[in-house]
């Protein structure tokens, strides 16, 4: 017959033993931390009832060695000002561009559609773990806008822009809505024969790379 101690000795070896197999899974399979590897912030002005409305286009280079289904939540903080955006996975944009994948929202704003605030910005990106990463960016775009918001007219196939921007681009849909191309427009008058035959309405996207700032027209009906 064993003494008591000897038998409640073994029995603790046998726990502590259960439990170190039972880590091992974990121990042997930890999740990568997330990691932003760029971003941007680019102020877009949209037509509003009142005049242009400030938006900004804010977008990440995520990495993570579990992939982006891994990613679960994108903050944009403003902290001297106390503000905060949150997007998902769910509602969140997904784009690709040289092979890489980005993700953001080209609709921030603020409430009431008041000026947007300058300065310094930080993202914060979570994965499903609970990891995160974060980078800080500084956003300094004009108070005011560089040019006049630009204006699109569609007449018998034919377009016409008056803008002082110096990039432009046609933002092409079909009759459901559904996007379908960006089209870079040469010149500042001319047809549309170069458009993808789906297209049904087009806006206008005019940029000026170098103050990170565009301006976005109404879609306007071709057909």
């Amino acid at each position: 017959m064993y003494p008591k101690d000897t038998i409640m000795n073994h029995h603790i070896r046998l726990l502590f033993l259960a439990l170190v197999l039972s880590l091992l899974p974990t121990l042997s399979c930890s999740r990568a931390e997330p990691s932003i590897a760029f971003g941007t912030l680019r102020l877009v002005y949209f037509q509003g009832v009142n005049g242009p409305e400030e938006r900004f286009s804010f977008f990440v280079l995520p990495e993570d060695e579990d992939g982006i289904e891994d990613l679960a939540d994108l903050y944009l903080y403003h902290d001297r000002e106390g503000l905060c955006w949150h997007l998902t996975s769910e509602d969140w944009v997904v784009f690709e561009s040289e092979g890489k994948t980005w993700i953001g929202s080209r609709n921030i704003v603020m409430i009431e559609d008041g000026p947007l605030p300058r300065g310094q910005f930080r993202a914060v990106l979570f994965d499903k773990g609970g990891e995160k990463a974060e980078r800080l960016f500084s956003f300094d775009a004009p108070r005011k806008a560089p040019h006049s918001f630009p204006f699109l007219r569609i007449n018998d196939g034919r377009y016409t822009i008056e803008s002082a921007y110096p990039e432009h681009y046609f933002i092409c849909y079909d009759n459901t809505g559904a996007f379908l191309a960006n089209v870079k427009v040469e010149m500042l008058e001319g047809d549309l024969a170069n458009l993808p035959k789906e297209t049904r309405g087009i806006a206008l996207w005019a940029e000026e790379s170098g103050s990170f700032t565009s301006a976005l027209t109404d879609v306007v009906s071709i057909r």
